[in-house]
């Protein structure tokens, strides 16, 4: 997949976090090639430029020699590599160097095409830095998982080259390619920037996306399972709010129920008036919280396609220094997405705490067992889906409103963005599982009103569940059920057809 700096959609970030391969367009060469000869002669000048000819950080007033300028640039990196942690996952570091290519095509940032090159031969090759999960605070760039990155670059660091974790150096030699030696402002080209908090929100996003998406799904399955109203979900309603997601979601939700006995045999003598929130309100709240995934997407787009190292080379020629490695803008999108993730979550445990509870339920067995008593059947699933949904809600408190002097306070305001997008996949994780408990328990409901059957659709997803979980009959382990469920969600097994996206 070609990559033009500055023009990256969703779907091709989507691609990258997916394993594509990618090449930069070479089009870009001569933006590139025109600011590192910008930058080369700032470094033999007089005049003192923040990062080529000087100190860096509260040691920005002490002048660097012109002779000294590669090993600035190499202590920069060895100085900075500085995190601690677990490794960052391979499909992560693949997007982190994507777009810090991407970054540096722009054309703004002073290094040569030989460092764009060395990026796009490791990521063909398989070269991947073994990045320590923490050490950033998302301002001034994310340095130190940014600096064990460029560490590989220069032949130092660790690696993973065909599975095997090696020094940098080892790597590179094994790939066929060699550590580059520094120019001016290089180093610093490298380890300023937001792409690490960036590739962290989009990894988030983009997984959290399809569990959000399939929530959808199991919620129409639990709807179906309580016997609950499809009025609610009538296209009049959600077009006289307006709000887009939640006309979908409605939509959805629609096209799944449609042809169902199960809603058919209660449209008349029900007793019930109305149907708890859970049940009533999924669209307006499962659409908000599309919304706002939708929104810190654009944000995030924007930020894959940007420069944020400094300073920069500006088109008059100047080498300007200014904030863009501040990576609030980050940081904001990660703690919505954190909120939206939470609340997919609090909505659903609620659905399957309505299907296990007898006197909620319209006439389900207790805990959906079909034996309940001898049997606890979904009891203590119900239990960890409560467990699942209070972890999210504690990590979705916003991150981004922690800030904390940094760098002898030169660095006196920080976003955080850098922990606020890693904390999301653990918290798709849990929103999966959570997701995956519904999807049994709105089954084995679904199940137990036979000879009622449900919609063609819900059929569908109900086949796809069954063919890798079985229905509970009497007692056994749930944890093995609960993971094949949760693989199913991850892997967008149970999306409606056609799914929402996320570009719309």
């Amino acid at each position: 997949m070609k990559l033009v700096p500055g023009n990256l959609s969703l779907a091709q970030l989507e691609r990258i976090y997916r394993g594509a391969l990618v090449e930069i367009d070479r089009g870009c060469r001569s933006a590139v090639e025109r600011a590192a000869a910008i930058v080369a002669q700032a470094a033999g000048g007089r005049a003192p430029v923040y990062g080529v000819n000087t100190g860096f950080g509260k040691l920005a007033s002490i002048r660097i020699d012109a002779g000294d300028t590669e090993r600035l640039q190499r202590n920069l990196i060895l100085s900075h590599s500085a995190g601690v942690g677990p490794p960052l996952d391979a499909d992560v570091v693949r997007l982190i160097m994507a777009l810090k290519m991407v970054s540096l095509g722009r054309g703004a940032s002073g290094v040569r095409w030989q460092v764009i090159e060395l990026l796009q031969q490791m990521l063909a090759r398989g070269v991947l830095p073994v990045i320590p999960a923490q050490g950033s605070v998302g301002a001034s760039g994310d340095l130190a998982p940014l600096a064990h990155m460029a560490a590989v670059m220069i032949g130092e660091g660790q690696a993973i080259f065909d599975g095997t974790v090696m020094d940098g150096a080892g790597a590179l030699s094994q790939a066929g390619l060699h550590p580059i030696r520094l120019g001016p402002k290089e180093g610093l080209a490298l380890i300023n920037g937001t792409q690490v908090s960036t590739a962290l929100a989009l990894a988030g996003l983009f997984d959290g996306w399809r569990v959000a998406v399939t929530s959808v799904t199991t919620g129409a399955l639990a709807t179906e399972a309580a016997m609950g109203s499809g009025a609610p979900f009538r296209a009049e309603i959600h077009a006289l709010r307006g709000q887009p997601g939640q006309i979908a979601v409605a939509a959805t939700l629609r096209e799944m129920l449609t042809g169902s006995e199960i809603r058919e045999s209660h449209r008349d003598g029900d007793e019930r008036v109305q149907d708890p929130y859970c049940i009533r309100c999924q669209p307006q709240v499962a659409g908000a919280a599309l919304d706002i995934m939708r929104q810190a997407a654009r944000v995030l787009e924007i930020e894959a396609n940007a420069v944020t190292d400094n300073p920069l080379v500006l088109d008059d020629g100047s080498i300007v220094s200014g904030g863009n490695f501040h990576a609030e803008p980050v940081g904001f999108a990660a703690d919505q997405i954190a909120m939206a993730l939470s609340e997919l979550g609090a909505i659903a445990q609620r659905r399957i705490s309505l299907l296990v509870d007898p006197a909620l339920s319209f006439g389900l067995p207790a805990f959906l067992s079909p034996d309940p008593g001898l049997n606890s059947g979904l009891m203590i699933a119900e239990v960890t889906s409560a467990a699942l949904m209070s972890e999210n809600k504690a990590l979705a408190n916003p991150r981004v409103i922690d800030s904390t002097p940094t760098s002898a306070n030169q660095e006196d305001h920080v976003s955080m963005a850098c922990h606020g997008a890693r904390r999301l996949g653990e918290m798709v994780e849990n929103l999966a599982g959570i997701i995956a408990i519904e999807a049994l328990a709105g089954v084995q409901g679904i199940e137990l009103r036979a000879p009622l059957k449900t919609s063609p659709t819900l059929a569908a997803h109900m086949e796809t569940l069954r063919s890798h979980v079985p229905a509970l009959g009497q007692d056994r382990q749930i944890s093995p059920d609960i993971a094949q469920a949760r693989k199913l969600v991850r892997d967008g097994a149970l999306l409606p057809r056609p799914a929402i996206r996320l570009e719309g």
